[in-house]
């Protein structure tokens, strides 16, 4: 009986430790492992611009919350995975796409961050982006966000206040989409 229950533990954490949600048929990690620790799937859900489903995002935290001034008030990691689902998405328009929310989620002024823009805006503006690729958007406390295109490290952007500005683009008062605001939160 014993190895039946080991058995059957063993087989519940192998699972646990490969589940996947499906979303707009992408299918999301429930746990996302970073160079420093593992983050849990907090919400996931569908971008979409105008006609178009151009990217599922997920948010991934130490431990589920729905409280988004929690979340970006604790100097803790943060991530997301983003994963682009159409083919309208290319470098140009998803750049101008990241300004726009960046001054929605500073309300305009964007002026204070515009280097540490500029050089976050160079991880989609420099490489071709194509359906399925993979960005890894990661904020690891005294480092800063590291950002990776699908599994390859291309900048870190320093700073909590530009960590802030990044995550309001999809958790502000003023999100880019409300409905995938929603679905972040796990609503």
């Amino acid at each position: 009986m014993k190895h039946l229950l080991l058995a059957a533990l063993a087989l519940c954490f192998f699972l646990d430790s490969n589940a996947q949600v499906s979303v707009n048929g992408v299918n999301v990690p429930t746990t996302l492992k970073t160079s420093s620790s593992s983050l849990t799937l907090n919400g996931a859900g569908v971008r979409k611009k105008a006609f178009f489903k151009v990217y599922v995002l997920g948010l991934y935290l130490p431990q589920k919350s729905k409280n988004i001034d929690e979340m970006l008030n604790a100097n803790n990691e943060i991530a997301v995975r983003l994963e682009i689902t159409s083919g309208v998405v290319n470098s140009d328009n998803m750049s101008e796409a990241i300004i726009e929310g960046f001054e929605k989620s500073l309300n305009g002024n964007i002026a204070p961050m515009k280097s540490q823009i500029d050089n976050f805006i160079s991880i989609f503006s420099n490489e071709k982006i194509k359906e399925g690729d993979v960005f890894i958007l990661d904020y690891a406390p005294n480092v800063g966000v590291k950002s990776y295109k699908n599994g390859k490290l291309l900048a870190t952007t320093a700073g909590e206040a530009f960590k802030d500005a990044l995550f309001n683009i999809w958790l502000g008062k003023n999100p880019v989409d409300a409905n995938l605001k929603t679905k972040l939160l796990g609503n």
